[in-house]
């Protein structure tokens, strides 16, 4: 099928790539965790702000402050992390992304990725022994861990896909409180408008869980997550 791109979009997607890549080589210098946190901020408020996107957070006092998490959250669209970063903006948390081979070398994401702080999840080695030693790293040195526990982007009409075992995993083996996280706006839509439509302001609205305990084995992580948001 062939794509035509209106020139808005060629220009949205050249500044994009430029900026991405720019946070990119400014993450690799940094050093501590803040610094990285301070520059993801940045770029997520940059982008979306030329994108005419507002980040509004609903039950933000439900907020930890400090401390170690899973944060995990559903998945519809591309500036999803950045959603995730400005939301907990006002907290101390940093949290190394789980990424996929994919990102890793792509040429849009590759270089902020492997910089900005995330750990590889290459889904085509049998042994998953070496990924769970890095998130075990990441939680020893005071990082909490995100993740989008469907596993990749949810393209149906459903409000959530299907969530992967791996992430109660990483909670459990970690001893991470989870930290339940939804993007209730369509996300998706909302770039797409933005990128096609007139140049007026768009809200996204995101939604803060009460923690769920790793240890809880009353129900799954997807069904307990559906719970808290009324899915």
């Amino acid at each position: 099928m062939e794509i035509k791109l209106t020139f808005k979009q060629i220009k949205m997607a050249l500044y994009a790539t430029y900026l991405t890549n720019t946070y990119g080589f400014k993450l690799k210098n940094a050093i501590s965790s803040q610094e990285k946190k301070d520059l993801r901020i940045t770029y997520a408020t940059t982008l979306l702000n030329k994108l005419n996107i507002t980040i509004k957070v609903n039950n933000k006092e439900k907020l930890p402050h400090d401390g170690k998490y899973l944060l995990v959250s559903n998945h519809r669209s591309v500036i999803d992390p950045l959603i995730i970063e400005l939301a907990v903006q006002d907290t101390n948390l940093f949290g190394h992304w789980i990424s996929k081979k994919e990102l890793y070398n792509s040429l849009f994401f590759g270089i902020f990725v492997r910089n900005g702080g995330s750990i590889l999840l290459d889904r085509e080695k049998k042994q998953m022994s070496g990924f769970l030693s890095d998130t075990k790293e990441c939680v020893k040195n005071g990082n909490s861990i995100y993740i989008f526990p469907e596993g990749t982007r949810n393209k149906t009409e459903k409000d959530i896909g299907e969530f992967k075992e791996g992430a109660k995993i990483i909670a459990i083996r970690n001893r991470l409180p989870i930290l339940p996280i939804f993007i209730r706006t369509h996300a998706n839509d909302t770039l797409m408008d933005s990128l096609k439509g007139e140049p007026k302001v768009r809200e996204i609205e995101v939604e803060i869980g009460e923690l769920i305990d790793f240890k809880d084995k009353s129900s799954s992580l997807e069904d307990a997550y559906k719970k808290h948001f009324n899915l």
